[in-house]
Parts: structure tokens; sequence; C-alpha cells
């Protein structure tokens, strides 16, 4: 009998309803592999991608086609894939400092690494980045940060993020550093999480104005809006509605969507995910998605995400699950897909971290055909294609 859950449950597209559906392409990277997958409604694979290293968090297309991922660098030694030195033994599974974008054929076109490099990386398109890194505090900057479990730094030392924009030459144009704008008793470490890495920043998103930048993080519970100028915080979300979230995106209203994992959410017993849109000026949930059915029966403890698509519906990312699915404004489920890539993380490190099989996802995002250039030249040949050898 089959002993992994999610196989024996069943794997690939599990139901569509196409009438309600946006329709279009999944893009996808599981975390073992280093190869990324793009399905079509059907959960059919119509392209796939061969990375230069193992994903180091996901893939998005751009704009000309070409798709931007980040992922891990090569070991020293080269007996495994993965490898370090890393500044502690976690960063293995989120970093993803080698920067890239590739075209259709898997060539890289441009390449960017910064070692320290981890969770999320924004392609402007043009060679530009916006990214989240780290650096190192002092001892005695490392005990001012507060909360967390006690003795958990390394070495005594805590990292804390930084923000780095970067040109097209990889020169760093912007950057914002934790240590020196984010006010310590504002945005303590929740108790239950180690003091190595300080707030975790697992998102980060340029804004429509151009002036401002959106990050979410997590081991603090809170979203923020940080005007690029000052360098100041002009606008936060925290603990009293969020919880360990992700993948915070402004929408085309202004509205800001959020993946609300909920593990330890404030004043509940109960462990649930759900999807939030909130009203910028009123800090108010405007939309909501939970499971209908049972409300535990979606959630993911770490990672994520909520992509808001043109009709209206929001594809969403139940990570550890390597769970897609597709859900309209009114919270109807018409399309979902488990990934059915399964493998064990290939480095030491992680695995004994993360034993086993994993077809776990840090995000998805759903594209239009008109959003991928070359596509329709692809799919028109493949069925011409399958047109002369079915007439022969």
């Amino acid at each position: 009998m089959e002993q992994n859950t999610l196989k024996r449950r069943g794997v690939g597209l599990t139901g569509v309803d196409k009438q309600r559906s946006f329709g279009g392409y999944t893009l996808f990277c599981p975390l073992t592999s280093d190869v990324a997958h793009l399905v079509d409604i059907d959960g059919n694979e119509v392209h796939s991608w061969k990375l230069p290293g193992r994903v180091g968090r996901h893939a998005r297309i751009l704009p000309n086609g070409n798709l931007a991922v980040n992922t891990l660098r090569p070991a020293p030694n080269q007996t495994t894939k993965d490898g370090g030195p890393f500044p502690f033994p976690f960063f293995n599974k989120y970093g993803g400092g080698i920067m890239s974008e590739l075209d259709a054929d898997s060539n890289v076109i441009r390449q960017f690494t910064d070692h320290l490099g981890h969770h999320d990386q924004y392609h402007f398109g043009d060679g530009r980045l916006l990214y989240t890194s780290l650096e190192a505090l002092s001892p005695s900057e490392s005990t001012q940060v507060i909360g967390g479990v006690p003795g958990t730094e390394i070495d005594g030392i805590v990292y804390a993020d930084t923000i780095k924009e970067t040109d097209e030459n990889g020169k760093v144009i912007w950057e914002w550093k934790v240590s020196e704008r984010l006010p310590r008793d504002e945005f303590p470490l929740q108790p239950h999480y180690t003091r190595e890495h300080y707030p975790l920043i697992n998102s980060v998103l340029p804004m429509q104005d151009g002036k401002h930048i959106l990050a979410s993080m997590r081991s603090v519970s809170a979203v923020v809006i940080i005007e690029k100028a000052t360098g100041n915080i002009v606008w936060k979300l925290g603990p009293e509605l969020l919880a360990q979230q992700h993948n915070a995106t402004e929408l085309e209203n202004g509205n800001i969507l959020i993946f609300d994992n909920g593990a330890f959410r404030n004043g509940e017993s109960i462990t649930y995910t759900r999807a939030l849109e909130i009203d910028r000026t009123t800090k108010e949930i405007v939309w909501e998605y939970r499971d209908r059915s049972q409300m535990v029966s979606f959630f993911t403890p770490f990672m994520g995400s909520a992509q808001r698509l043109a009709n209206g519906n929001s594809l969403l990312c139940e990570s550890a699950f390597g769970r897609l699915f597709e859900v309209t404004h009114d919270g109807y489920i018409c399309w979902e897909y488990v990934n059915p890539h399964f493998a064990p993380y290939p480095d030491e490190t992680t695995a004994a971290i993360f034993p086993g099989e994993s077809n776990a996802l840090f995000r998805a995002y759903r594209y239009s055909l008109e959003e991928i250039p070359w596509l329709r030249g692809k799919l028109e040949k493949k069925a011409e294609n399958l047109g002369n050898t079915s007439t022969t």
C-alpha cells in the first residue's frame, strides 16, 4: 500500500470547472528539484525549464517571456547539488542567492549572485533586481533583538534582513537595513521563533507608484510599506490580524492581498490558513477565503502564495502539500492540482530537517496565453505535428 499520504489521495489535476476558471497556464517549481513546470488548465505539462541549480524558492515569467528564477549555489566540493558554508543550517532550505533570467530554452541570459540572498527576488526585466539578503549583527546589536527562543543565536549572533535594489550591472543603488530602520520594540520576534534570523522577510515587491516597497516579515507577523526616499515605515499590519503570513502583493485598486498562514494565531487555538484582501486606508478585511467545508482543511504552516487573477478569481498555493487551487470571489473552488513531483531533498543538511519525499512548493503563478509571448507558436506547432502524424 502507498505510504505517502499525498500520493495515496491523488496527484495532478483533481478537478476543474472551465466555465468559472480563469483558464491559462500555471507555473510552479518543486522545492526538491532543478526544474520549473508550466501546466495548462487540464493539468498537462506544456513546457519546462532546466534550472541552473535546485530552486531557492520560486520562478516567475517576465513580460518578455523569459523566466526569472532564484537558485541555490553549488557546493564547494561538488559532492552534493547544494551546499554551504551557510550562515546557519536552515538557510540551506530557503537561500537562493543565484538570480537568473532564462530564455524558453533554459539558456541563461543574465545572472547575478549574492550568497546571502534568500526567499524573494523581484526581477524588473531589464537586469535590475529588488531582493532580500542578510547581514550579521554584532554581539551587542544581537542582544537588542527582542523575543524569540533564548539562546538560539548562532555563536551569539543574530542575522538581520536587508533589502537591496541593484542596477543592470549589479551595483547596489538602494538599500534598506533592518539593523538601522526596524524598531525592535514594535517588531519583537514571536516567542516560538529561533533568534538566528530577524525578522525573516519572505516577500518584497516594488509598489505601483515606484516610491514604496511592500514587504512581509514572517517571524514578527507583520506586513509593512517602506518609503524609498526616507527609509521610513509608513504603513504596517501586525499580529493583531496576521499569523506568519507570506506573499503580500498590491492589487490594482491599491488594496493588499496577503496569504495568511495561521500558525500561532493570536487568540485562537485552531490553526487554519486564509487569504486576505486588506483595505489600505482602514486596514479592514474586504475579502477573505477560508475552506468552506472545514476550516482546518486548508492549512500550511509555512510558505504559500495568493495571486489575484484578471477575472477576479484567486490562485492559492497550499505549499507544504504541493496543492494549487483557484477560487472565485465567492469562494467556489473551480480548479485544483496537486504537484505530482515527489523527491527527497538532495543535500544532507535540508534532508535532516525535512526527511522523506516532498512535493512542496513555495509559490505559484497563473498566466494567460497572451502573457507568454512564445507559447502560442509552440502549441500551434505541436498541434500541427500531431495533425500530420494522425494523417500518415
